[in-house]
């Protein structure tokens, strides 16, 4: 061991994998220090019920195409598997690390009390750890005063470029001798998969693409999931890990405004931009959301845990052809749009009436673009337990006949219906035994018989949850919340994130 250790800097690689636009790395080469990237496949985060393989293999298509924009530069990001304190620990007996520089996550409870243990570490250790703001999220507010306006300005200012000079970096050849004392992790991801490959160089192809054309169907297919699967940026995975920075999108889809005549579409994806960092925000504000109902009068609420519900809703197997069809896509590519899952949630939540928490796990396992920030406030928007939006319990067949009016996604995604009648496609459980006949089709064997009583179910979420919106206790907790988490605009927030 060399006791005359070089002074170095680390960039901490989180959900922020990207050279452009990253203030931490930014911050890190304005320092006088060398300094080199490293990415922790935390165990505690590969074994995590929130996240599954695609995620992982996401990750490691981003650190892929990172290390190939690095490689000009002599420099790679050092991956290994281990728990964070422990990776910094063994670098110490290296380097003498002066400052850490990451971004602030806002992230799962698990991380939370991870980035807790991190900043003991590093006091204890007279490390300094500079977290740099991300995507205009911001920590410590007490109340949303002027948000709006904050997030405005942060997302109209400059963009921080990645400017390198020479030797600011740890070279490839230190950092693989480095790599003898670590775990390393194998990069290698199967080169066929049904999702969205990560990486900068593909957020970028997606957003060319989108910016180019897609656009102009923006708000018309939005609510389509067949014609959303193109019309929709598709940005959202590249955003919720970081391949590019939703201020760089921002500024391209200002760019596109100021050359468009008909304004509707463009204006509708600037504003799911604020909406999404709405959310994260509400979520940096009130992180016990992850468990439990931010309308804490909402605990009274109970619900019947049914494990033979829980798996048809997981299987695609409900009998109701839009909710499989919507479950099974989501399933095999990792993307559907926001509309359809809605719709999936709040079938579970209000007509199998099963408790939000249960879905969590499987539906964030099934988003490749899985964002805590968005995931737990949705889910409880659409289980209808915040006590401030209104209440929506979506009816799968008519959101079938209207947004996939020739059954096209469903035949896709459910083709034991595909030979159906059109009208008995969106609800197999009309047909009579002779329409089973003439169709060769025998319902509960080609295709469940719906496992629930639509109508009476809806009826009975409806008449609950109106009911607890009257609770003293719920009526206070919206009171708090609204305190705490309103915008100066609201009405227009709530529009935007309730029609889409």
């Amino acid at each position: 061991m060399n006791i005359n250790k070089e002074h170095i800097n680390i960039v901490w690689l989180k959900r922020d994998l990207r050279l452009q636009d990253n203030e931490a790395i930014t911050t890190a080469l304005q320092s006088k220090k060398r300094f080199f990237f490293v990415y922790v496949f935390e165990n505690s985060l590969l074994e995590d019920e929130h996240y599954s393989e695609r995620h992982w293999n996401f990750i490691k298509e981003s650190l892929v195409d990172l290390n190939a924009k690095l490689v000009k530069y002599n420099s790679k990001v050092l991956t290994v598997t281990s728990e964070v304190v422990s990776v910094f620990n063994q670098f110490q007996n290296f380097y003498d690390v002066d400052t850490v520089f990451s971004h602030q996550e806002t992230g799962l409870l698990v991380t939370f009390n991870r980035d807790k243990d991190f900043a003991r570490y590093c006091r204890n250790n007279s490390i300094k750890w500079i977290e740099n703001n991300n995507n205009g999220v911001l920590r410590g507010l007490l109340n949303r005063e002027d948000w709006f306006e904050k997030w405005d300005e942060y997302m109209f200012s400059e963009q921080f470029e990645f400017h390198p000079k020479e030797n600011q970096f740890i070279t490839i050849e230190e950092i693989e001798k480095l790599e003898n004392y670590f775990i390393l992790t194998d990069l290698k991801t199967p080169k066929e998969n049904p999702f969205q490959k990560g990486g900068t160089t593909m957020a970028s192809k997606y957003a060319d693409s989108f910016f180019e054309n897609r656009y102009k169907n923006y708000s018309y297919h939005i609510s389509k999931p067949s014609l959303a699967r193109k019309s929709c940026s598709r940005l959202s995975p590249y955003i919720a890990w970081g391949n590019v920075s939703i201020r760089a999108i921002f500024q391209k889809a200002q760019e596109i405004k100021k050359n468009e005549s008909d304004k509707r579409n463009i204006n509708g994806f600037i504003s799911r931009l604020r909406w999404q960092a709405h959310f994260i925000q509400k979520f940096e504000m009130e992180h016990t959301m992850e468990n439990a109902s931010i309308n804490h009068g909402f605990e009274k609420l109970k619900k019947s845990i049914s494990d033979e519900y829980q798996q048809a809703w997981k299987d695609g197997q409900t009998g109701f052809p839009l909710v499989d069809a919507s479950m099974r896509c989501l399933v095999e590519t990792g993307y559907l749009n926001f509309r359809m899952r809605a719709m999936l949630v709040s079938f579970f939540t209000h007509i199998l009436w099963q408790p939000w928490q249960a879905a969590t796990h499987h539906l964030s396992q099934q988003f490749l673009d899985f964002e805590p920030g968005i995931h737990f406030p949705q889910l409880q928007m659409n289980a209808g337990e915040t006590g401030i939006n209104t209440l929506r319990i979506y009816n799968p067949t008519k959101n079938s006949l209207a947004h996939d009016e020739e059954a096209i996604f469903i035949k896709k995604w459910c083709p034991e219906l595909a030979e159906l009648p059109l009208a008995f496609i969106h609800e197999p459980y009309l047909m009579t035994e002779l329409d089973q006949q003439f169709a060769n089709f025998i319902l509960g064997e080609n295709y469940p018989k719906p496992i629930v009583d639509l109508k009476a179910n809806r009826k009975r979420a409806s008449e609950i949850l109106w009911n607890m919106q009257k609770n003293p206790n719920v009526k206070r907790e919206s009171e708090r919340i609204l305190r705490k988490h309103v915008l100066t605009n609201r009405e227009r927030m709530l529009h935007e994130s309730e029609n889409d």
